[in-house]
């Protein structure tokens, strides 16, 4: 790994802001990339790994935890996007409607997100959700990278099953693992090509 890319991902990163309606998420100027997969995919999880942090976001092993986007500021150069989970939560159906919405709304409208890391559990697949989410994606012009999650639980590396293009998915895709860190070099470097770390 490049040695400016290991230099912007261990500069701080710090908390800004968290919004649970679409008035409260902030005007920031900075690119992003936001992470969005299933309730329990390992957004969080995936987050500390890449910013080399245990506790940078909180991590929980019961779905719908994250409740609000969270927002992590890199080193003034790249923002990071903790969305919550769609699909299954423990939570109600008017509270996981809320979120689901407030999901769709903040990637369809957001101007400076450069990118949706879209996270799959290796050990499930791409589920419909997710398909609902990459047309989305898709229908709003939203470059996205499927990355795979643990990896560590899986013996083989899964390929997804698509029936048809989606015109916004990048070609390239990640198999990661936040246990035994499979994969968070490389996405780092995706991550920073994406931003002047001269």
């Amino acid at each position: 790994m490049k040695k400016e890319v290991r230099l912007l991902f261990a500069q701080e990163c710090k908390f800004v802001a968290g919004a649970a309606s679409l008035e409260q998420i902030p005007l920031l100027k900075l690119p992003e990339v936001a992470f969005a997969g299933r309730s329990n995919v390992g957004k969080s999880s995936l987050i500390n790994a890449i910013t080399g942090r245990r506790t940078l976001v909180k991590i929980s092993s019961t779905p719908g935890r994250t409740q609000q986007l969270n927002f992590f500021n890199l080193a003034d150069k790249l923002m990071l996007v903790d969305l919550p989970g769609y699909g299954y939560a423990k939570q109600s159906k008017v509270k996981v409607a809320a979120w689901n919405q407030l999901i769709r709304d903040y990637l369809r409208g957001r101007p400076n997100l450069r990118r949706v890391c879209l996270l799959i559990d290796s050990r499930h697949g791409i589920k419909p959700n997710d398909i609902e989410i990459m047309e989305l994606l898709d229908d709003h012009a939203v470059p996205y990278q499927i990355v795979f999650t643990k990896m560590d639980k899986v013996k083989t590396p899964p390929e997804p099953i698509l029936t048809k293009p989606h015109a916004a998915m990048m070609h390239e895709r990640f198999w990661t693992s936040s246990d035994d860190k499979t994969g968070i070099e490389e996405l780092q470097t995706e991550l920073a090509s994406m931003v002047n770390i001269k």
